[in-house]
């Protein structure tokens, strides 16, 4: 059910020197994506198939709206400070460029707050209306639109594979971001155990240490190369190559429910791994007979490390990996 959240239509002043044209329409489709998996801190992330979708429309009335379906409906703001039109706005006027009015629809799959990409999907899609928005000789190419996602998300592990698809290896070189695009091995599930309760990124990076030793450094240097290699080649070495000393065991005093599911999958053999800043755990399978196993023992060890007095409890989505990132349909079309 489609709902706007109540919001009155603000009036946006542009601060470009040229507007973009009104009769623009499109849709672009945002992949969720799981960050770190493991040893890959800030570096490697992967697309799953679960999709955010915005609609984008120009117009001449000098508002903007935005209609919020699914996650965050009712919560969510209508107008520009919602976080795709203030991105999108912010994409324009970095070009010189305002927007004569905007229309926005948003059909969100991707849970808020719980470590599936739903910001760098936001920010993804609000980029990538802007950049369809502009003419073609101001429109940025597939690195500019890298760099500036990145900037910002603040790092590239989430918006890279949002944009790409697949496995995303992403690095900074002084101030500029890089990624590239691994594809995944076939047999491989990624299974989602999403819990009710919500964690900011913020809280869970306020619980890393300033330092690590070098023995831990080490470690994940060689698990994350281990892990590119299993996620793409052998998945056999996917239990030793999600082993993590960088940061989960810090981050688990704020999602206990999450750590302690995670800890109990690996002690039975499935690689498991807080996806992203948490508190949704990610596991993969490499069957579908293994999938249904951990999809059932998920749910038994959910119940386990759910608050009894709690009415909340955890929502397990087998997904695939998507290998492709974000798409867009261009539904019209008016140059300047």
């Amino acid at each position: 059910m489609s709902e706007r959240v109540p919001s009155p239509a603000v009036e946006r002043r542009s601060t470009g020197t040229r507007m973009v044209a009104a009769g623009q329409e499109a849709t672009i489709s945002v992949p969720a994506t799981s960050a770190n998996l493991g040893p890959g801190f800030d570096t490697l992330g992967l697309a799953v198939s679960l999709f955010d979708t915005v609609t984008v429309r120009t117009t001449t009335t000098g508002t903007v709206t935005v209609t919020v379906t699914g996650e965050g409906a009712g919560e969510l703001p209508g107008d520009e400070t919602h976080l795709v039109a203030r991105t999108l706005l912010e994409t324009l006027e970095r070009s010189g460029f305002g927007c004569p009015g905007l229309e926005l629809e948003t059909q969100n799959l991707i849970p808020h707050g719980r470590g599936l990409g739903s910001s760098a999907a936001a920010i993804v899609s609000a980029v990538l209306a802007a950049n369809f928005l502009l003419p073609d000789d101001e429109k940025m190419d597939s690195a500019g639109l890298l760099q500036l996602c990145s900037t910002l998300e603040g790092h590239p592990d989430n918006v890279a594979p949002a944009l790409l698809g697949a496995l995303a290896i992403s690095w900074e070189t002084g101030r500029v971001f890089r990624s590239t695009r691994v594809a995944v091995h076939p047999s491989i599930i990624p299974i989602a155990a999403v819990p009710a309760t919500s964690l900011s990124t913020e809280t869970a990076r306020a619980l890393l240490p300033a330092s690590v030793s070098h023995a831990s450094a080490s470690s994940n240097a060689g698990r994350a190369a281990l892990l590119v290699h299993a996620l793409s080649r052998e998945p056999e070495f996917l239990l030793d190559a999600t082993q993590d000393a960088l940061h989960q065991e810090y981050r688990a005093q704020a999602m206990l429910p999450s750590a302690t599911l995670m800890r109990q999958l690996r002690a039975q053999g499935f690689p498991a791994v807080i996806s992203g800043a948490g508190p949704t755990v990610m596991t993969f399978a490499t069957s579908d007979a293994e999938a249904r196993t951990v999809e059932q023992l998920i749910h038994s060890l959910a119940d386990e490390t759910t608050d009894k007095n709690s009415s909340t409890g955890w929502r397990v989505l087998k997904l695939t990996v998507a290998p492709e990132g974000a798409k867009l349909v261009v539904h019209q079309r008016n140059e300047l």
